[in-house]
């Protein structure tokens, strides 16, 4: 693929990379997701995220990954282009592939200083994202920002198949 603004790395050189911002005296922010489907209310969260800091990194599920969180009939794009999409946003300033479910692990690694996670992961009764308690351990932050009503990938999807008379799949 053609050149990116942002840089995909693993998880070694992320933690490099990170390292070397926080030297400079630079606010870490990091996010996750399948991002899948890229569209305005994910570029919309990314704004905010960045926001939060002076530098941004992105982690990506996997297809793999994506498969198992998300079902059979996803991910649409594969991971190298979700990842390239990304990478191509101005807010964004890394990008990280990973195989695993959730991501404790690059949390732990790279100990940002504000999670960002939608706040769909905070409701009352609702599910909290594992790495939560990862970042509160080391003493970060986690902020959970809004999301854009009505802008789902799973929503464009309903609305594309609906549009062409086909019906959608279990939860699109």
């Amino acid at each position: 693929m053609a050149c990116m603004d942002a840089i995909l790395l693993d998880l070694e050189a992320c933690v490099r990379l990170v390292a070397s911002w926080r030297q400079q005296g630079l606010k870490i922010v990091f996010t996750n997701g399948h991002f899948d489907l890229l569209h305005v209310g994910h570029v919309q969260y990314l704004q905010k995220a960045r926001s939060l800091g002076d530098r941004l990194v992105v982690g990506v599920n996997s297809d793999a990954s994506t498969r198992r969180r998300k079902g059979a009939t996803r991910p649409i794009l594969p991971q190298e282009e979700r990842a390239f999409l990304l990478s191509a946003l101005q807010v964004v300033d890394a990008v990280l592939l990973w195989d695993e479910d959730d991501f404790c692990k690059v949390v732990d690694a790279l100990k940002p200083d504000v999670y960002v996670k939608g706040a769909d992961w905070n409701q009352r009764q609702g599910p909290k994202p594992p790495e939560a308690a990862v970042v509160e351990a080391y003493g970060g932050q986690v902020v959970y920002v809004r999301l854009t009503p009505g802008r789902s990938t799973s929503g464009i999807v309903r609305d594309i198949l609906k549009r062409h008379g086909c019906e959608p799949e279990g939860g699109a």
